[in-house]
């Protein structure tokens, strides 16, 4: 859950209207949590799970819901994205997941060779990622309700370090790394959903990151905070972390990795390829100075910028030509059902 800052004038039922249209996404997703949620519930909403302490063992949890439409995209699946999606919450917090659990929700007939390969996939993913499926739940609701299937997974994980990665701290100097190329994610479901057909196919970037993302750690990398690049994209996840944390961020657009097909493809939509979601990508924060090696411990790693100093959490890139712009968050999702 994230942070809120918007004000906004109109009233609640049309709030609630335009928050529907925008697929929940951006500004409004981040309203509605502050002002409905927070007030009821104690998220710990900076991060990408809540830590937990038991006995001497030091636990990350976290959930999340999948309604990506199609459920099968170039690359990957609602299912294999489930589990991604949430072993990957738990890397952020430097935590080795442990157990997932899943519930489906099913839309009164859905085909079972379609549920049987979401099945096959989920279970192929969690044996990849090292991780069991240990419990869940099935509803199956009226025929249109549903798109075909809903997934909502929880996962718990055991940190592998003690002390804290949190938007607070982020500090003066510290080096943004990206660990690859960014918006595949995002084109593939898009083709899918569109029907486009892109030479050579956009595969999906989506993947476990537990094993990259813990790597930095036990090599010793001084890393302040991790989150990895879903809904919003690349920029969205620095907004927020430089709001969240007080601090005012420049990034290199050169340095960005963004391959030729999803540059190409981005072009031709109308679309950022610095807000299009990933499943496959994280940044990490870390101390001045262990920008390059923690680059050189990722596939594709890179150093796109730097913590600038504390502030009101600016974001700004600097382009290929020198020009700086500033950067914000969308009032909702470019490519809403993406994940």
């Amino acid at each position: 859950m994230s942070e809120f800052s918007l004000a906004c004038p109109a009233p609640l039922a049309e709030r609630e209207r335009v928050l529907m249209a925008h697929g929940g996404g951006g500004r409004l997703m981040r309203e509605l949590i502050e002002r409905l949620f927070a007030p009821r519930f104690s998220p710990e909403h900076e991060t990408d799970a809540a830590l937990l302490a038991l006995g001497a063992k030091r636990l990350a949890f976290t959930t999340d819901s999948f309604v990506v439409s199609p459920p099968f995209f170039p690359g990957g699946d609602i299912g294999s994205l489930a589990v991604h999606g949430t072993v990957n919450d738990l890397a952020m917090m430097g935590a080795e997941p442990v157990a997932l659990s899943a519930a489906f929700i099913l839309e009164e007939g859905l085909e079972l060779d379609v549920l049987r390969r979401v099945a096959d996939s989920m279970a192929a993913a969690a044996r990849a990622a090292g991780v069991r499926i240990v419990t869940g739940d099935t509803k199956v609701v009226e025929r249109g309700r549903a798109d075909q299937l809903y997934i909502t997974t929880s996962g718990v994980g055991v940190l592998i370090h003690d002390g804290e990665l949190a938007p607070w701290r982020v500090a003066e100097g510290d080096e943004i790394v990206l660990s690859g190329d960014i918006g595949r994610h995002g084109m593939a479901v898009m083709s899918a959903r569109e029907g486009l057909a892109f030479e050579p196919e956009i595969l999906s970037d989506s993947a476990p990151l537990h094993r990259e993302a813990l790597g930095l750690l036990r090599h010793g990398i001084r890393v302040h905070c991790m989150r990895d690049l879903t809904r919003g994209g690349l920029a969205s996840a620095v907004i927020e972390i430089a709001r969240a944390g007080k601090a005012d961020i420049e990034l290199e657009e050169s340095r960005i990795p963004v391959r030729e097909d999803v540059r190409a493809a981005c072009e031709l939509l109308g679309l950022d390829p610095l807000y299009v979601a990933n499943e496959g990508r994280f940044v990490a924060f870390v101390a001045e100075g262990d920008g390059g090696r923690a680059a050189a411990l990722l596939p594709g790693g890179t150093v796109i910028g730097r913590v600038k100093k504390p502030g009101a959490g600016a974001v700004t890139l600097r382009s290929v030509i020198g020009a700086t712009r500033m950067l914000d968050l969308l009032s909702g999702e470019q490519l809403p059902r993406i994940c």
